[in-house]
């Protein structure tokens, strides 16, 4: 009976890394399309957010056969319940990946970013789907150091996101209000990106450790 209940929580975590790696590459299509004007893929980055959403499904209906089936209790409850909360946050990233290639669609044949903001809104990018795949990992193995390390590490996120603002007030700013707005979301969505990767981490220390990450505790959604 132990043996198969481990065996449903260690297919649970498969999942959530599989949703996790799902969401890595619909932000790093959606930032291709974004950077190049690429209608077809950005489309496809929005299509693909319904095998995202049945892969939640799945984690949420396997979490409640569960607990109802099951009843855990103490370590393997909070486990149980740590999934389905890291599952809502990877669901919420994979629609933000939508949101960034939707601005890229809705500006194609153009692109979305000035050529001098790209090095910052390729920057961040990068963080947010480094971040991510860090996650895959942390998820996998649930791996306590790794997920602490994150949190520590999105400095760099909150730094390009002040630099983006920096850009948008300038007074050399020559690219109008809508091209302010698209980069005002769009650093929104990366740093948002990051803001849930550091969270589903911290929900993997919650699950192994029965604690969250002190620095992390305050930030933590509902």
């Amino acid at each position: 009976m132990r043996d198969a209940f481990d065996d449903q929580l260690s297919e649970m975590f498969a999942d959530l890394a599989g949703i996790a790696g799902m969401v890595e590459v619909a932000i790093e299509r959606a930032t291709v399309s974004l950077m190049d004007g690429d209608a077809s893929l950005a489309e496809a980055v929005i299509s693909a957010d319904a095998e995202i959403d049945a892969v939640r499904e799945k984690v949420e209906d396997d979490a409640f056969a569960l607990l109802s089936l099951q009843q855990p209790v103490a370590g393997d409850l909070r486990t149980v319940v740590a999934g389905l909360r890291m599952v809502t946050e990877l669901e919420r990233m994979g629609d933000l990946a939508v949101h960034v290639a939707k601005i890229a669609r809705l500006r194609v044949p153009e692109t979305a970013v000035p050529e001098d903001a790209r090095a910052t809104i390729s920057r961040m990018a990068d963080v947010a789907r480094d971040m991510v795949q860090r996650v895959v990992q942390i998820i996998m193995d649930r791996d306590v150091e790794a997920a602490i390390a994150l949190g520590r590490d999105d400095e760099e996120m909150d730094q390009l996101r002040r630099a983006s603002f920096t850009e948008l007030l300038s007074d050399s700013w020559q690219h109008g209000v809508e091209a302010a707005v698209d980069i005002a979301l769009l650093g929104r969505y990366y740093e948002r990106l990051a803001d849930h990767a550091v969270s589903v981490a911290s929900r993997v220390v919650f699950a192994v450790t029965g604690e969250f990450p002190s620095r992390d505790r305050s930030a933590l959604p509902a």
